[in-house]
């Protein structure tokens, strides 16, 4: 059993490229989405899509998933098919907007649905209503290659009909045989493309910490197993400069560059990590690396110094959950604190930066808590929220965040 509407998809994409509809690929910032974005970008252009934009919202400013601003971006290319990959499930009122302006939408996610669905034309979810595949746990990046499987396989699929279809035209007697040519191979995913995209779905799926097993452990044992003779410019770079000199194992250097890769950088719209991994050059790449090893000194130093803070401040209370705030506090910093101090007290973590009328916020809970479910228990005071279970956001107003607060405590319980 196949992951629900995943042809359906990959036969709209086809359609699309087919008819030379403009595409338009919108992504979340992280690794996670930036390498799903790769992967669907290169599977298109290799077939001849339009892509004619490709956006990360900036989470600082606009927050997850598909936004208003992101939105208003792009109207100007509408009519298009707009991919949200590694974002959308929670987007209602955004999905709504983007049919209003005239976009055929698409969502690709692997996020955890909430009480209602948004109503793009077609949404692939393992974890949608009705979906029967029988693993939950891919990482977007899982998803979108096999999304990029499925899309090889209709193409040649079609080729291969419409080939044998004038085969048996021309054969006499009514004979039929089978038929494949050299364009239809073309159409296929092909060894090297497949190694390419696990290396990205690897990195991928240990980035998003997804479990390790099922489907996951084959894409991260395949994908690892070439990354060190990937030809990928982004990927070569890291192995042929002194940056993982110091680490032995394959596990320590996947773990260094995805610490890199996690960097928040960005530069005209891309995130570094969607820059380093499409780089074509191999010095440009080395340039990238130096630059990003520099800030993810900077960053650990920010991230233990926040973390040490909040120490202070929960030392002197006595809660259940962990929820504190600051206009200081650096958003793309906040993922990586919470994590160690819910490992370290073994509690609900809630942190947010605090801005001027909404606060934006991520979320890190112990073992056998659902901070997904719990959000759910009090949805009347954020604005959005969503993710995994063990990790998640929200975005809230900052008149609501003590109501928000007590009504998580009092769930919680």
């Amino acid at each position: 059993m196949e992951i629900k509407n995943l042809k359906k998809a990959a036969k709209r994409i086809l359609k699309a490229i087919e008819k030379k509809e403009k595409i338009i690929l919108y992504g979340d910032a992280d690794l996670d989405g930036a390498a799903s974005v790769i992967i669907l970008k290169e599977s298109v252009k290799s077939l001849g899509g339009n892509i004619c934009a490709i956006y990360f919202p900036d989470r600082e400013i606009e927050g997850h998933g598909i936004t208003k601003m992101g939105l208003e971006f792009l109207k100007k290319e509408a009519p298009a098919l707009l991919i949200a990959v590694d974002c959308g499930i929670g987007n209602l009122k955004e999905t709504a907007m983007a049919k209003k302006m005239g976009f055929s939408v698409l969502i690709v996610d692997h996020h955890e649905v909430l009480d209602k669905m948004p109503k793009a034309d077609i949404i692939v979810d393992p974890k949608q209503k009705g979906d029967k595949y029988y693993f939950k746990g891919l990482a977007a990046a899982g998803v979108v290659f096999k999304l990029a499987e499925a899309l090889f396989e209709e193409k040649m699929a079609k080729r291969t009909a419409s080939s044998s279809s004038t085969t048996r035209a021309k054969t006499k007697g009514g004979e039929e045989r089978k038929f494949f040519d050299s364009s239809c191979k073309q159409d296929s995913m092909t060894e090297n493309l497949r190694k390419n995209f696990l290396e990205l779905v690897a990195l991928a799926t240990l980035a998003d910490m997804m479990p390790q097993e099922a489907d996951n452990k084959v894409f991260i044992s395949e994908g690892l197993q070439s990354l060190e003779n990937s030809w990928r410019p982004g990927i070569k770079a890291f192995f042929e400069t002194e940056f993982l000199e110091e680490f032995s194992g394959i596990s320590q250097k996947v773990a260094k560059i995805i610490s890199v890769l996690n960097v928040r950088d960005v530069e005209s719209r891309f995130p570094a990590s969607f820059r380093l991994l499409t780089v074509v050059s191999l010095s440009e790449a080395g340039r990238i690396i130096e630059e990003l090893f520099e800030r993810s000194k900077i960053r650990k130093e920010v991230i233990n110094g926040t973390v040490d803070e909040i120490e202070k401040i929960i030392a002197e209370k006595d809660e259940s959950i962990v929820f504190e705030g600051d206009s200081s506090f650096d958003l793309a910093l906040l993922s990586a604190a919470a994590s160690i101090i819910c490992q370290k007290f073994q509690k609900p973590v809630f942190l947010y930066k605090k801005m001027a009328k909404e606060s934006q916020g991520t979320v890190r809970v112990p073992s056998g808590v659902d901070s997904i479910a719990l959000m759910k228990k009090c949805s009347k005071y954020p604005l959005a929220f969503g993710g995994h279970p063990k990790a998640s956001g929200f975005r809230i107003k900052n008149d609501n965040l003590e109501k928000f607060k007590t009504c998580l405590i009092e769930n919680y319980r």
